[in-house]
């Protein structure tokens, strides 16, 4: 290869084919290069944003595009597996897979930017995948739709940066969490409101589901960050439970759908209610992870996000104040105090950067928009040269961490900048959907 200087440029193409393969095709890198360019200069032109924070916003799309598996419109939560949520620390995951509890959130940043192609794909594969019995949901599924995930480590491999163990597969595909439901349920409602093509068997699918939710709510599960410990009855879980039954009863109510309407509103105040009893601590004014637990937990900043509460809500302010005094690093989001008793897993991990997102959207709800802006844009000043986030941000060793890019992080970005600049952003139309 000749030594390259300055502005030289040097054609470089790399290629694989099987050794039986003898047939070699020859490309043209300078042509591939620029029909590339063109192409994504063109996708990206459809953006419909128009607000504040455009280049952010327009970069994370470019990544969830990237991360979509185009046969089947499946988009993958990150590239990546193993890569450490802490340094020499063993909770390295493999997430190059599709996660139903994705779904809602990116069909919001999808449709919102006027990519509804690309919603209609992702919609189109999640019905795909989870067709079959409601009690044989999975959490997630290969981009095709796959179902068996097992998880093995590769012993022979040191991990990065010593990080190990090296992991293929993911277990917890295989566990019960009860919040996917609700997240199925939601997205489908939002793309019904969006005005995606109706598909004929939506519908038939999501009774089923929900008429086995119905038997299934009360039952403890392995929760939202796929807890790998005893399950428990987890707060947020049972709020997306409440989130299906009231997504169920608004397509009854406002599209006419036919379902037993008046079951499920028995349903999702008795759900309500026991959330209110025994998944909040009155003496210290906060909704807590689990029943009779007293630890903190990310996810609770989704319940005013959903619609269970309002933002101006006291127990909701208490739920606030309480994770932004105990479950900050470094002025950024932690998903829970990490112990074993609670995930089965050693302690450590670095702040979870949808949860700081998260965050910045309660904020705004409440009213404190200023204060939201400045922890989103310090949020986007962790971003890399190129512009991608990681899964986590370790403030100790002020590095990114764990599985890149994520999916989620950008998906968070783009909804937190339309909360900032739209009256009616998605944390709005989400609770009041």
């Amino acid at each position: 290869m000749p030594e390259c200087r300055g502005r030289q440029r040097v054609r470089f193409v790399l290629m694989w084919h099987p050794s039986h393969d003898t047939t070699v095709v020859t490309v043209d890198a300078e042509n591939l290069l620029a029909q590339t360019e063109q192409w994504w200069r063109e996708w990206s032109h459809r953006c419909t944003y128009t607000g504040p924070y455009h280049d952010s916003v327009v970069r994370s799309l470019i990544t969830l595009k990237a991360l979509t598996y185009a046969p089947t419109g499946g988009i993958a939560a990150a590239a990546t597996t193993s890569l450490p949520e802490q340094i020499g620390g063993v909770r390295n995951w493999d997430y190059r897979y599709c996660w139903v509890r994705d779904a809602t959130f990116t069909l919001y940043a999808l449709m919102l930017t006027g990519y509804t192609a690309e919603a209609a794909a992702w919609r189109d594969w999640l019905l795909r995948a989870v067709a079959g019995k409601p009690s044989e949901l999975n959490i997630m599924y290969g981009l095709a739709g796959e179902r068996r995930l097992p998880e093995f480590k590769l012993g022979w491999l040191p991990g990065y940066e010593g990080s190990a163990p090296v992991r293929i597969g993911n277990a917890a595909s295989e566990q019960f969490q009860l919040d996917v439901y609700g997240e199925l349920m939601d997205a489908m409602s939002l793309a019904r409101r969006g005005g995606l093509a109706p598909d004929e068997n939506a519908w038939r699918v999501e009774q089923a589901l929900t008429n086995y939710l119905e038997q299934t709510w009360s039952e403890p599960d392995n929760g939202i960050w796929e807890m790998r410990g005893p399950k428990r009855h987890f707060t947020h879980s049972k709020v997306m439970a409440w989130v299906a039954m009231d997504r169920m009863i608004k397509a009854v109510e406002n599209f006419g759908l036919p379902g037993p309407v008046e079951r499920w509103r028995k349903v999702r105040a008795q759900i309500h209610d026991e959330i209110c009893h025994k998944g909040f601590d009155q003496e210290r004014n906060t909704f807590v992870q689990y029943y009779g637990g007293t630890e903190l937990d990310a996810s609770l900043l989704m319940i005013p996000l959903l619609g269970f509460l309002p933002p101006s809500d006291p127990r909701i302010r208490g739920t606030v104040n309480a994770i932004e005094r105990d479950l900050i690093a470094d002025g950024f989001v932690l998903r829970y105090r990490t112990k074993p008793k609670i995930d089965g897993l050693p302690p450590g991990e670095a702040a979870f950067l949808p949860c700081s997102f998260w965050l910045a959207d309660n904020l705004t709800l409440m009213g404190h928009k200023e204060d939201a802006r400045r922890l989103f844009e310090r949020l986007l000043s962790l971003s890399n040269d190129v512009g991608l986030l990681a899964e986590e941000y370790d403030p100790l060793t002020k590095r990114l961490v764990g599985n890149f890019p994520q999916a989620l992080s950008h998906v968070a970005l783009i909804n937190t900048a339309w909360n900032l600049s739209q009256a009616l952003g998605p944390a709005t139309d989400r609770r009041q959907s």
